[in-house]
């Protein structure tokens, strides 16, 4: 398998102030340079409470600790591109996919990704620094990643575990008009997860994927509309290099849907709609990441309401349900709270005002209740996750990391920013659980 090398070896980085820093060029050389961090967007604004307004055919039930979020007045990011999932290694930096548009790189240039096509890329990043107002977010470099015979890949799953960076794909169909049940679709579905790229050095060098998205590491099939399963996972964020994880599993979560849905919406499993969510496990190792006879599937629970775990990926069945109104899923743990906070989009027709909901759980399989209900947040936030490294010690108090409003005038809507400062590109916003 060949290896794909980043443009730029780092070799040390200055955080805060502009200093002089040797990094090493596309053929090895080492290079001094100058390096001005860019600072992070900072904007302020009253604090508030969001009103939930829960839908009455919600299925979870409400959380007895949480039911409301009160957002602190401050939001910080970088109007770079999108697809922000950091993981937290245990040199204490962030190591996060991106894609969709650029980011800053430590020579003073921009790294630009972009998914669509033969010539994909996507992007990985670090993220420097422990107050979300002074970060520094730089890219180490593009991969290449055809989607054929799909349109567009996308990063997902990463994980950063033992100086190892795992980084997942998954793909979107073609934009070709549908038909799926009686519903007839002009929009990309939401297509395999394919696999995970591997690099042993942080992000510098990259063994390729040994899948493909015509023969994905799960054998799922997105093509003329099929629903997938595990379209675009999400590993759980269990802290620094996974130090919550009590089995020492990898665990990801992952939206979908079914087959068999009497009733689906218009783009009903796609990059950011779904119906139901399914939760995947495994060693994290460089052998065993990429091979499917190693992972385990949830597959219900038992007469005790103990779970049931599988290697058989037939045997599989959704942690979570609630039709047409899931999508793109991501699971924190609290160890303040000793609960797990699952973050859900439900992003209507994928280019509107979109909703998003955060639930609660004592433990991965549930019972999950929801906490709060965010009607139109954004107006059009997607992507939305609570890195760990930022949660207070009393565990209620964290940062909302999203992107938002890439489609402000599309179907003829007038999208807005809500809260403030919710643009497109890595938006944090400070919050607090109440109840």
């Amino acid at each position: 398998m060949r290896l794909v090398f980043s443009l730029l070896f780092v070799v040390t980085v200055s955080v805060c102030t502009a200093q002089v820093t040797t990094v090493r060029n596309g053929e090895g050389e080492a290079v001094s340079i100058q390096v001005e961090p860019l600072k992070p967007i900072v904007e302020k604004f009253d604090s508030f409470y969001w009103q939930s307004d829960i839908p009455a055919d919600c299925p979870f039930g409400r959380s007895g600790d949480f039911n409301r979020i009160k957002f602190l007045g401050i939001k910080s990011g970088f109007h770079f591109a999108d697809t922000w999932y950091p993981s937290w290694g245990d040199d204490d930096l962030l190591y996060s996919p991106y894609t969709d548009g650029v980011c800053w790189r430590l020579d003073g240039g921009f790294d630009r990704s972009g998914s669509i096509g033969e010539a994909a890329t996507t992007g990985h990043a670090v993220i420097e620094g422990n107050d979300p107002l002074s970060l520094v977010v730089y890219s180490r470099g593009i991969n290449p990643a055809s989607p054929r015979p799909y349109d567009g890949r996308y990063p997902c799953g990463s994980l950063m575990y033992n100086g190892v960076w795992y980084y997942g794909t998954y793909c979107l169909g073609p934009s070709a008009v549908a038909k799926y049940g009686n519903i007839v679709y002009n929009w990309p579905w939401l297509g395999p997860f394919v696999g995970f790229r591997v690099s042993t050095d942080k992000g510098i060098r990259w063994k390729d994927c040994p899948h493909t998205p015509g023969k994905p590491l799960f054998g799922e099939t997105g093509w003329n509309g099929y629903p997938v399963k595990i379209g675009s996972p999400h590993f759980v964020d269990f802290g620094k290099n996974m130090e919550h994880s009590t089995d020492g599993k990898a665990y990801m979560v992952a939206h979908g849907a079914s087959v068999d849905d009497a009733s689906p919406r218009f783009g009903n499993a796609s990059w950011i709609t779904g119906d139901q969510v399914f939760l995947l496990r495994v060693v994290p190792s460089p052998e065993t990441i990429n091979d499917a006879s190693k992972w385990e599937f949830y597959c219900g629970k038992d007469g005790k309401g103990n779970a049931i775990w599988s290697n058989d990926f037939a045997q599989i069945k959704p942690v979570l349900e609630w039709n047409n109104n899931m999508g793109c899923v991501t699971v924190t743990y609290n160890p303040g709270l000793k609960k797990f906070i699952m973050c859900v989009t439900d992003g209507g027709n994928t280019c509107s005002r979109m909703n998003s909901y955060l639930l609660e759980s004592d433990s991965l399989t549930g019972e999950w209740k929801i906490m709060t209900y965010l009607k139109n947040f954004g107006e059009q936030a997607y992507f939305l996750n609570i890195p760990s490294k930022f949660i207070e010690d009393n565990g209620k108090v964290m940062w909302l990391l999203y992107s938002g409003n890439f489609a402000t005038n599309w179907n003829g809507e007038d999208l807005k920013e809500n809260p403030k400062g919710s643009h497109y590109g890595f938006v944090m916003q400070k919050i607090r659980l109440e109840r």
